[in-house]
């Protein structure tokens, strides 16, 4: 046996590894019973069902349609309860705990200030209660023998005509918790071109953004999204594809746009269970995820909407060990890619590298060896 194959991690391990996640929505990763208790809470009668595991089930076949637009609907019912400071703490708060029990060291969170006023608030409110809520869940996380770092993203929807604000409102969070800025929503007939004002300031301003592009929409969203608007990441980004070409004896061969991704280290938000509920791939084994961790893509690996998929980060890599036989190293490379591609600064990435995510993996595909010398033991004494 070679160590490639001691390499596959267990799920055990898998859940263990320290993990980055640059691609979750706040609001798309509530737990069902939180959401009940917040619908009772603020009067809200709107929930198809009101027992969390039969909430969790209908949220999970509701987005299981193969169309992002139907997809994008099941929102209604959690933005409907997450519309006052308290319930943006607890979300918040909740969000960082589970992602830290998951294995999670750092992850970039985002929401749209602008879906949160119904209550009342003011854009900073729901900045600052969200932000507040991060902070209590790291310190629950601690408490409960687990780290995790978790910066905001503030984002715009596309349809809607409040980018530049909420640009301006992630510039001046900046420094209190905010990483970048994102724009989200429908992508078919609103381009992120709409949005031009706001990353021409963002990049006067020397922020950071991504935009969603290259989900449901194609080659055309990516090649706005990095050529007019100058985004550092693409947001799913994986109808990249649709510009490489294979051929029938293995050979490989990559569009322009496809090779200016590849060559300027452009990092990928790849969020594969989700992209198989909105159609954008029709199954693990066709993801183009193994296509591109192949071609060294800045790949990285993402949830998107824990809730609505019935996922995690634990999830999401068991079903590619599964499919593709990644092993450690393999998940390591992701990792790695993510925390490259965060949102905080240089030396703060590569401590993260250094000191927390090389020597987790480090200790992971070390216990093979030591697994290895208790079967030889064993071997050995009934041989005697």
């Amino acid at each position: 046996m070679t160590s490639q194959t001691l390499n596959v991690p267990a799920a055990d391990q898998i859940r263990r590894a320290p993990k980055v996640l640059l691609h979750d929505h706040l609001d798309g990763g509530l737990r069902p019973g939180t959401i009940i208790d917040l619908a009772r809470a603020n009067g809200y009668d709107g929930l198809p069902e009101t027992e969390p595991d039969k909430l969790g089930i209908w949220f999970r076949e509701a987005a299981d349609s193969g169309s992002l637009e139907r997809y994008l609907e099941t929102f209604a019912h959690t933005c409907a309860v997450m519309q006052t400071r308290d319930a943006l703490v607890r979300v918040a708060a909740e969000c960082a705990e589970d992602l830290a029990e998951d294995g999670v060291v750092y992850a970039e969170v985002r929401y749209a200030p602008e879906q949160h006023l119904t209550g009342g608030l003011s854009l900073e409110e729901v900045v600052e209660a969200v932000n507040e809520g991060f902070r209590e869940g790291e310190r629950r996380a601690r408490a409960n023998g687990h780290r995790i770092r978790v910066g905001a993203l503030l984002t715009a929807m596309r349809h809607a005509a409040r980018s530049l604000e909420i640009a301006e409102l992630a510039n001046r969070y900046r420094d209190l918790g905010v990483v970048g800025f994102d724009i989200a929503g429908a992508e078919a007939g609103f381009p992120p071109t709409r949005h031009l004002d706001a990353f021409e300031y963002l990049k006067r301003e020397n922020n950071h953004f991504t935009i969603h592009a290259g989900e449901a929409f194609g080659l055309p969203s990516i090649w706005q999204a990095l050529q007019w608007c100058g985004a550092d990441r693409l947001g799913h980004g994986v109808r990249i594809i649709d510009d490489i070409q294979v051929a029938e004896d293995g050979g490989v061969k990559l569009g322009r746009l496809a090779s200016y991704v590849r060559d300027k280290r452009v990092p990928l938000e790849l969020c594969p269970t989700s992209n198989l509920q909105t159609g954008a791939a029709a199954s693990y084994a066709e993801h183009p995820i193994g296509l591109l961790r192949k071609l060294h893509f800045r790949a990285t690996v993402n949830t998107d909407n824990r809730l609505m998929s019935g996922t995690s980060m634990t999830r999401e890599f068991e079903h590619l060990v599964g499919t593709f036989g990644y092993t450690l190293d393999d998940m390591q490379w992701f990792t790695v890619n993510a925390m490259k591609s965060a949102f905080i600064p240089f030396d703060e990435r590569l401590a993260m590298i250094n000191d927390v995510i090389k020597p987790g993996y480090a200790e992971l595909k070390s216990e093979w060896l030591f697994q290895q010398t208790a079967v030889t033991s064993d071997s050995a004494e009934e041989t005697n």
